[in-house]
Parts: structure tokens; sequence; C-alpha cells
């Protein structure tokens, strides 16, 4: 009667494993550009991912590439269903894998879904303005960066600054972080980086605000934003578009807390075509 009582048991419990919906369904795999160092990224993104996974229902698998290209070539091979991407990285993405903007972080200390460019000096270098950067060293993220890349050298070619002759030496740091501590330590004379991320370095004492000169601004550039593979099935789409709406109030990496997410589409990046158009690149040649 024990050895009966036993075998239902253990055949119930295999039968919960095995045939739970929620451990059935294959995971909803969301990439996460590499703007900070990954474990940073991952803990910041943290409620985020628990918020969708309770909402669609589905078990979420974040993932975090080496760099952004990373991400795109996962988005192309359909290893990712969606993923968090900067806003040149999107329009990369959507140059070469089938994929769409749908949905863009609002925070609640800007009110507004875009930020800056900024081209940083240290104080202490004497360096006021892009013109005495002439022979320095420069830090630029990663080829696929709008702000800590693509902007930045557009910028200076509308100065008649060749990013490629101006400098003594650049670099490609890898993450925003690793550009402000390089300008920070004094690796490098100067640094493109995202005003939000420079801000939430000084917040977290990383780095003090008196420590920095900027010498460039760049104009409003449109949030990073959620995209999706096209192809996914449409009622899926639906759950995740609805959950990310949901969102609020929860801090997002980098961007702080947030009102929410936002709808966006593709026509929001053209803006970054036509940047892209000033420095004569080819998007399919890049990735």
């Amino acid at each position: 009667m024990k050895r009966r009582s036993l075998l239902a048991v253990c055949l119930g419990l295999l039968t919960a494993t095995v045939f739970h919906p929620a451990m059935a369904a294959p995971p909803l795999t969301v990439g996460l550009i590499p703007a900070e160092d990954s474990q940073a990224m991952l803990e910041n993104s943290k409620q985020v991912i628990a918020s969708l996974q309770e909402q669609v229902g589905m078990p979420v698998k974040p993932f975090i590439a080496t760099d952004y290209n990373g991400i795109i070539e996962a988005l192309r091979s359909k290893k990712l269903d969606v993923a968090y991407l900067g806003p040149f990285s999107y329009v990369l993405a959507s140059s070469v894998a089938n994929v769409e903007a749908f949905s863009v972080a609002e925070t609640k200390k800007t009110g507004k879904s875009s930020y800056k460019s900024l081209i940083i000096v240290r104080k202490d270098s004497g360096i006021q303005n892009i013109e005495q950067l002439k022979g320095h060293t420069m830090a630029f993220v990663d080829p696929s960066s709008a702000s800590g890349h693509l902007f930045p050298s557009a910028g200076l070619q509308k100065n008649n600054i060749d990013p490629n002759k101006y400098f003594s030496r650049v670099i490609f740091s890898g993450s925003h972080d690793a550009s402000i501590l390089a300008v920070a330590n004094k690796k490098v004379d100067a640094a493109a980086v995202a005003d939000r991320i420079l801000a939430s370095a000084i917040a977290k004492g990383v780095v003090k605000q008196s420590d920095f000169n900027v010498v460039w601004t760049s104009a409003d550039i449109p949030e990073s934003p959620m995209v999706w593979r096209k192809d996914l099935d449409p009622a899926l789409k639906k759950k995740i578009a609805t959950a990310f709406a949901n969102i609020k109030d929860v801090p997002w990496g980098d961007q702080g807390v947030l009102n929410g997410f936002v709808p966006t589409d593709d026509a929001a990046y053209n803006v970054v075509r036509d940047t892209a158009k000033i420095l004569n690149l080819d998007l399919k040649a890049m990735k």
C-alpha cells in the first residue's frame, strides 16, 4: 500500500514537472545591449524582466552580448525574440534583420523619451572646446553606439573635424561606464558618452561632476527602443506590448525609475539614419 502511494506521488511530481505549462513553454529571450557592465545591466534590469515574465505568463531569459553587434547577430539568427537596443544599433539591426521598434522607455527624471550625447574631458586638462582636442586621445563606446559614436562623430564632421585623423589615438571602450572611467583615470583625454549614463555614474559616486568639462553636446537623440522580431506570433506580440506598457515605477538600467514604456515605431529613428548619411555610412556593410 505504501509502495503504491509512493509511486503515485512520484508520478504526480513527474507529471507536474514535465507537463506544467510554465515549465513546458520555451523562454522568451530578451537581449540587452552592454551599455553598462554585464552584471550591472542584469541587476538593474531584474524588476523589468520579472514584471515581463509575470505578465506574459512564460519564462523570460535575459541575454547580454559582449558588444552591440552580438545582439544584432542574435536577432538576425532568431536566437532572440525581443531586444533592448541603442538607437543606432536598432537602425543597423533593421537593415539586416527582420525586426521593428515597438516601445520606448520614458523616465520619471526627464519625463521624455530622448537623451543627448556628450564629449567629456577632465577639468584639469585645460581643454575647453572641441578645437582644443586636436592631437589628443579619444574614446568612443562601440561602432554601433548612437551617443557613444555615431552622433559625436557626425557632430565633429559638421565642425570640419575628421575623427579618424584629428586625434592621436582612438579607442572603443566597449561601454559608456568604461569610457567615463577612462577619462577619470587619465587613460584618454576625451570620451563620447550618453548624458544619462554620466549622470548615473555621478549619482552612484563612481565619479564627481566637478572633475569633468563638457566640450560638446548633441541635439536630442530618440531613446533606445525595445524591438521584436516581426515574425513573432501576433498574440504574443500583443502580450509583450501590453506587458511593457504596464511596467511603471521600477528602475531600468541607467535610465532610472520609469514612468513607463510608450509606443514607438521605425520612423522615429529616421533622424539616426539621416545622421549616418552625414558620415557616408553603408549600414548593411557595417554588420
